[in-house]
């Protein structure tokens, strides 16, 4: 699919597997308004305050990850690629202080952040 079907397709995942948005940035627009061409470029940062305040109340430093990153980037024959880091190597550093209830939740996480990459995919 193209960079926009694909981020298009992401935003709508996220939303059905009930998650937000919580940030969304890329040089692709901003370069483009100096007159710069360059492939679509997109970070978007997704997390839920339920998340958020569990993981708080497990490790304070562990916040400084959140929200997790999907990166939506255009090919050059016009396709889009999706990445990510688990959730679970996002928090791996910080699982050895709070223990393994945030393992737990970084799992939990690993489960929707690949439902939402299935769904993006899919669509």
């Amino acid at each position: 699919m193209s960079y926009q079907e694909l981020l298009s397709s992401l935003g709508a995942a996220i939303e059905a597997e009930e998650m937000a948005v919580v940030t969304e940035v890329g040089p692709t627009e901003a370069a483009a308004n100096r007159g710069v061409i360059i492939p679509g470029n997109r970070v978007v940062g997704v997390f839920r305050n339920d998340y958020a305040v569990q993981i708080l109340s497990l490790s304070v430093p562990a916040m400084i990850e959140a929200p997790i990153r999907f990166y939506v980037t255009e090919n050059e024959d016009g396709s889009a690629t999706l990445s990510w880091k688990t959730p679970s190597h996002v928090f791996a550093p910080y699982i050895e202080q709070a223990g393994p209830e945030l393992e737990a939740v970084a799992v939990e996480l690993d489960e929707i952040f690949a439902a939402i990459a299935e769904r993006s995919l899919s669509e």
